[in-house]
């Protein structure tokens, strides 16, 4: 199953994670968002995609165990970073607390799991 590829630049490709079943709930997140949020949304994925980096830990953020966040507003971009330049974009959810859901962090863990395993069977 290929992924769906969001933004591409000059550093990093970025893709939607896709599950064995062809389902990328970010990719769907974003769809169904307002045109305001999907400019913000696509604004930080140009931005990390073309410079490879972006200054502001408001907008993208380490959550450790390998996972980051692109923080559009109160949403929330789960992603990863993996070889030849590319972020896998995992899931997608409004924030309402101060603190990361784990619920979330977990579902972004998994299928960081499910694409290295993907990947080493040549599925990617």
């Amino acid at each position: 199953m290929k992924n769906i590829i969001a933004f591409e630049g000059e550093k990093y490709t970025i893709e939607w994670f896709v599950d064995a079943k062809g389902y990328s709930q970010a990719m769907e997140y974003f769809e169904e968002a307002s045109q305001l949020h999907k400019n913000k949304t696509m604004y930080l994925f140009s931005g990390m995609a073309n410079f490879g980096k972006i200054w502001d830990i408001t907008k993208f953020r380490n959550e450790g165990d390998g996972i980051y966040a692109f923080k559009p507003d109160q949403d929330r971009y789960l992603c990863f970073f993996v070889r030849n330049g590319k972020i896998v974009v995992t899931n997608a959810f409004m924030k309402k607390s101060q603190k990361m859901p784990q619920k979330e962090k977990e579902k972004a863990l998994v299928a960081y799991k499910n694409y290295i395993k993907r990947e080493q069977k040549d599925l990617i």
